[in-house]
């Protein structure tokens, strides 16, 4: 069971296990309602700091995350843009360099990016080119941009 959340780029699919968010999609889902217990607090928490990401008050989520469907591959990778701060990007080279997967890799960190079940949350949004053009993101070009105007509107401009 999903639920629909609307946000300020659209409505965003969300689901949980009782252990964390297992997904923060665009893609349409079935939105039949919201589950109890666990995964039900989770999906909650994790609409809150969705407003709150998007009114510009959170710069950093703690819902918690359920990726063990996923290979370790990906994990590692996702693992990694830990260290992407709010309103930072890294190429996709870099990343792989960061997680020891060696500058060459940046195809294979692409792959998981496009992979990624929960974007925003694991911000994928902040892998951008070697040369900082903005490439691939499964929600579109707009709202990768959208999301890093937001996490940078607060930087003044000299």
């Amino acid at each position: 069971m999903s639920v629909v959340h609307d946000t300020a780029i659209g409505p965003l699919h969300l689901d949980a296990s009782p252990r964390g968010l297992t997904l923060l999609g665009f893609s349409p889902g079935d939105g039949e309602g919201f589950p109890d217990g666990d995964a039900g607090r989770v999906l909650e928490l994790a609409r809150r700091e969705l407003d709150a990401y998007f009114a510009g008050t959170l710069r950093e989520f703690t819902v918690p995350v359920d990726l063990d469907a996923h290979p370790a591959g990906d994990r590692r990778v996702l693992d990694g843009l830990a260290a992407v701060g709010y309103g930072e990007t890294v190429s996709y080279g870099k990343l792989a360099a960061a997680v020891g997967l060696g500058p060459a890799e940046a195809r294979r960190v692409g792959g998981t990016m496009a992979r990624n079940p929960v974007a925003i949350v694991v911000p994928c949004h902040r892998v951008v080119g070697a040369d900082g053009s903005l490439t691939g993101y499964a929600g579109g070009l707009e709202r990768k941009r959208a999301l890093l105007d937001l996490e940078g509107r607060d930087r003044l401009l000299f």
